[in-house]
C-alpha cells in the first residue's frame, strides 16, 4: 500500500466497456442525464442517444465505433467514452482503452454472457487497467446475489469487492445498502434514491457482506488486517482510503449495482469515480510519462467527419493548444489545425488542452490512430500501443466502374485510418483487392462507410482462393514455331523437358544445350516463354513445382529471333504438360482456434465437417475455462470459419492462421474447381 495522497483531481477519463447489449450506451444516457448535460434522456430504441448517433450505429441498432462525450459532476470535468460491445467492433476499443484513468465493465446479470466478460476482461489486464464492475439491470436480476458473485468472480483475475448489497422485495431489487457508508437507499426511477435506515431484518447480511468486503481489502493492508483481528471496526475514512487505492493498484475490482434504464445507482457510480479513480498523474506515471513532460499525447481514433480529420487524443502531460507542432515516436509531424471537445456527434471548439483533458485535433495529418506524440522538441515516450486482432474475415472489394478505382484506393486509406482492424490485401495470384476484418458485420459496415462517408459505392463478394496446379512425372515435348510472312519469316524450335519439384520449391531452368543448335542469346526467351506460360497451366491455375530444362532444338540464321523461340517455348509447354499429368493444389492453412471449453466438441465438429485436419486440443494458455484446437483446414473452407464459430460459442469464438502448404486436391472436388475456374474466366 502506497501513502494516501487524497482524492484524485484534475479531468478524468473513463471508459465503458462490456459484453454486447449490457447497457453500455443507456448507462452514457443516465450518466449525462444526472450531470445535467443532457435535459431529456434519450433511448437506444428511439435512436436519440448522445452516443451511436453516427448513421451506421442507427441503422443496425448498436455501436460500430467508440462515442465520446464530456460533462461535468460536482466540479471535476469527465469524458467518458463508450465502446462497442460487439466482438466484430471491440478492436476500435484498445487504443482508446490504453490512455484511460479507469474502465467501468457494465455487465447485466446473465451468465451466458460471462465468455465475453473474460474477453474484455483479459483485455484490461494486458492494458493494467483499473476497472469498477457495474451490475446493470440488477431490477430485472433473478437467482442468489454470491451465486452470481461466484461466477462472476471466475471471469475476473481480481479479486471482486462487493459495495453494495441489494435490498430485495417480492424477489425485484428495490434499493441497495452501502456497504462502506452503512446505509440504505430505496430507488426512484429516474430520481435520487431515498436514504433510508437499513432495515431491521437485512443488519445481518450487511455486516456479513461488510467483514467480508472489509477481509479482501485487508489481503492488501496489514493495518486494516490488525484492524480487523483485533474485532475494531476500521474508521470510514480508512475504508473508502483502501477502497481508492487498492482500486488504482489494480489489486481489486469494486462491484456496484444499477439500473441504467431507471438510472438507479448512477449517483454512486459517479461519486466513486469521482473519490476512487486515478487523476492524470496518476495515470501518466503508469504509462511511464516522465514526470516534467509538456505536450505528450496518445491518440485514441481517427475521426473523418464533414469538418475534416479529427484525432481523439488524451492529454497525458503539459498542455498543447491549436497551432502547436507535435511529432510521434518515428518523427512524423504535424500542427494542430483545431481544438476541440466531443460530445457525439457534436464538436466544440476550444482555445487549449491541458493535462487530463480529452480532446480533438483538428488536420493532424500522418499522425495514426495508437501513436503517442509530443510537442515538437520534447521527448516522445514509449507507450506499449495494444496489438489488434488479427483480421478473420476476407472478401473481394470492387467498383462497378473502373474509373472510380483510384477513388476506392483514397477511400480505404481513409478507412483503415478510421478503423485500424480493418486490412487490405491486393492479392497477386488471384488479381483480387481483398478487404479484411473481424467479421461479416463489421465488413458490411465498412461497405456502408465507403458510400454514406467517402461517396464510394463498392461492392463485396466471396474471395477467390489461390489454387495452383504442378505435375507429378516427367515428360518431354517438342515446340516449333514457323511463320512465313514474306520478307524475315519467324522460326524458333526447341525441346523441353519438365520434371516434378518438391512442394514449395517454385521454379528452376536449366539448358543442356550442345553445339549452339539454340544460340544463347535465344535461351532466356525460352525461360521467358516457360514463365508466361506458366501463368495459367492446362487447369487454368498457375505452374509450380517443376523444373524445365531446354535439351535440344535448331534455329534459322535469318527468321529465328527472341520473339519466335518464346513462342515455340509455350507451345512445348503446351505438349509436354498434357503427357505430365497436371494434378491441382489447393492451400492449406494452419488454424488455432480459441473457444470455451464447453463448446470445444462443437467446434471439432465445424472443424471436420469443413475437410480440416484436427491436430490437436488443450486448455488455452493462461485462460481458464478455454480451450485450443489446432488443426489444418483448407483455405476454401476458411471463408466462414469465423460465423460458425461465434454460432457455436455466444459471439466470443474466434481464430488464427496461417499458411502451412499446398496440396493436391483430386476427385471431383477438383472437377468443380477447374469448372467453376472455367465458368468465370468466360463470364469475365
Amino acid at each position: 500500500m502506497g501513502q494516501s495522497a487524497g482524492r484524485p483531481s484534475g479531468p478524468r477519463c473513463i471508459a465503458l466497456v462490456g459484453p454486447y447489449q449490457s447497457g453500455k450506451t443507456t448507462l452514457l444516457e443516465a450518466i449525462l442525464h444526472r450531470t445535467g448535460a443532457i435535459s431529456r434522456k434519450g433511448s437506444v430504441n428511439e435512436a436519440n442517444t448522445v452516443g451511436d448517433a453516427a448513421a451506421t450505429a442507427r441503422a443496425h441498432g448498436m455501436s460500430t465505433e467508440i462515442n465520446v462525450a464530456a460533462t461535468d459532476f460536482l466540479g471535476d470535468a469527465y469524458t467518458f467514452i463508450d465502446t462497442p460491445g460487439s466482438v466484430e467492433f471491440s478492436a476500435d476499443a484498445p487504443l482508446a482503452l490504453a490512455a484511460c484513468d479507469a474502465a467501468v465493465v457494465v455487465m447485466e446479470p446473465d451468465e451466458k454472457k460471462l465468455p465475453a466478460l473474460q474477453l474484455i476482461l483479459r483485455q484490461l489486464d494486458d492494458l493494467n487497467l483499473p476497472r469498477i464492475l457495474f451490475i446493470n439491470k440488477i431490477d430485472k436480476a433473478t437467482g442468489s446475489l454470491r451465486d452470481m458473485l461466484q461466477w462472476l468472480q471466475t471471469a475476473s483475475s481480481r479479486p471482486l469487492v462487493l459495495r453494495q448489497l441489494p435490498i430485495w422485495k417480492d424477489g425485484i431489487a428495490i434499493g441497495h445498502i452501502d456497504l462502506a457508508l452503512e446505509r440504505a437507499y430505496i430507488y426512484r426511477e429516474h430520481a435520487e434514491a431515498e436514504v433510508v435506515d437499513i432495515p431491521p431484518d437485512e443488519k445481518e447480511r450487511e455486516a456479513e457482506a461488510r467483514f467480508q468486503m472489509l477481509e479482501k481489502l485487508a489481503d492488501y493492508d496489514d493495518e486494516l488486517l490488525e484492524t480487523l483481528l483485533s474485532d475494531i471496526e476500521p474508521a470510514t475514512d480508512k475504508v473508502f482510503e483502501d477502497l481508492r487505492e487498492e482500486l488504482i493498484a489494480g489489486q481489486i475490482t469494486p462491484v456496484l449495482l444499477g439500473s441504467a434504464e431507471s438510472e438507479n445507482g448512477i449517483l454512486r457510480l459517479l461519486k466513486t469515480l469521482r473519490h476512487d479513480v486515478a487523476g492524470i498523474d496518476q495515470t501518466a506515471r503508469r504509462l511511464g510519462v516522465d514526470d516534467g513532460a509538456d505536450g505528450v499525447a496518445c491518440i485514441m481514433k481517427t475521426f473523418y467527419t464533414p469538418q475534416g480529420r479529427l484525432s481523439l487524443a488524451r492529454v497525458l502531460a503539459g498542455s498543447l493548444k491549436d497551432g502547436d507542432t507535435v511529432r510521434d515516436g518515428e518523427g512524423n509531424g504535424a500542427r494542430i489545425g483545431g481544438l476541440f471537445s466531443l460530445f457525439g456527434q457534436e464538436a466544440r471548439k476550444l482555445e487549449a488542452a491541458k493535462a487530463g483533458d480529452t480532446v480533438a485535433f483538428g488536420r493532424l495529418e500522418g499522425i495514426a490512430s495508437g501513436a503517442v506524440v509530443a510537442k515538437d522538441g520534447g521527448a516522445v515516450p514509449d507507450i506499449a500501443v495494444p496489438a489488434l486482432p488479427q483480421p478473420v474475415y476476407g472478401m473481394a472489394i470492387e467498383v462497378a466502374e473502373k474509373a472510380d478505382e483510384v477513388k476506392l484506393s483514397g477511400a480505404l486509406a481513409r478507412l483503415l485510418e478510421e478503423d485500424p482492424a480493418l486490412s487490405v490485401e491486393h492479392h497477386q495470384d488471384t488479381g483480387e483487392m481483398v478487404l479484411w476484418g473481424t467479421g461479416e458485420m463489421h465488413l458490411r459496415v465498412a461497405q456502408e462507410k465507403l458510400k454514406d462517408k467517402f461517396g464510394v459505392n463498392a461492392t463485396l463478394r466471396p474471395r477467390r482462393t489461390a489454387y495452383q496446379e504442378t505435375i507429378r512425372k516427367r515428360a518431354k515435348a517438342r515446340g516449333r514455331h514457323k511463320k512465313q510472312t514474306g520478307g524475315h519469316g519467324q522460326f524458333g524450335d526447341v525441346v523441353i523437358e519438365i520434371r516434378p519439384l518438391e512442394r514449395g520449391a517454385g521454379f528452376q531452368f536449366t539448358d543442356t544445350i550442345t553445339g549452339g543448335v539454340v544460340p544463347k542469346q535465344y535461351i532466356p526467351a525460352v525461360e521467358a516463354g516457360i514463365r508466361e506460360y506458366a501463368q495459367s497451366g492446362p487447369l487454368g491455375f498457375p505452374v509450380v513445382d517443376f523444373a524445365a530444362n531446354l535439351e535440344d532444338g535448331s534455329h534459322h540464321s535469318v527468321d529465328s529471333s527472341e520473339l519466335a523461340f518464346k513462342l515455340a517455348a509455350r507451345l512445348a509447354m503446351q505438349e509436354v504438360m498434357k503427357e505430365a499429368s497436371p494434378v491441382l493444389l489447393e492451400p492449406i492453412q494452419r488454424v488455432k482456434v480459441h473457444v470455451p471449453t464447453d463448446a470445444t466438441s462443437r467446434i471439432t465438429q465445424i472443424i471436420s465437417s469443413h475437410r480440416g485436419q484436427i491436430l490437436g486440443f488443450a486448455p488455452r494458455e493462461g485462460w481458464q475455462g478455454w480451450d485450443t484446437v489446432e488443426a489444418h483446414m483448407p483455405d476454401a473452407e476458411i471463408a466462414n470459419l469465423i460465423v460458425e464459430l461465434r454460432s457455436a460459442t455466444a459471439g466470443v469464438g474466434t481464430f488464427e492462421c496461417e499458411f502451412a502448404r499446398m496440396q493436391e486436391l483430386t476427385g471431383k472436388l477438383a472437377d468443380d474447381v477447374v469448372a467453376r475456374h472455367g465458368a468465370g474466366a468466360k463470364a469475365a
